[in-house]
């Protein structure tokens, strides 16, 4: 996630990725989401398993801002809101 201007990221694991998205979304989360107005959805991975999904976020996490902007840029170069396409196919 990234806020309005993409200039601060954000990278969380989530069981309800929906629900927490709205959460940062409508400001419900104190923390760094808030702080940073973190509100876009950028880049998304699915796992079946919780266990994967936390190997995963360690690694893009240990990852420079370069490879993490490579990685949004690879699936969504134009940084769009997924969350919106999600609603829609809702």
């Amino acid at each position: 996630m990234t806020n309005k201007y993409n200039t601060t990221l954000y990278t969380g694991v989530t069981g309800g990725l929906e629900s927490r998205v709205f959460q940062h979304k409508h400001k419900q989360v104190e923390g760094f989401t808030k702080k940073y107005n973190i509100n876009k959805l950028v880049y998304y991975e699915e796992f079946q398993y919780i266990q994967d999904a936390i190997a995963r976020e360690k690694q893009i996490k240990a990852g420079s801002r370069k490879k993490k902007i490579e990685l949004i840029e690879s699936l969504n170069p134009k940084w769009q809101d997924l969350s919106e396409d999600r609603d829609k196919k809702r």
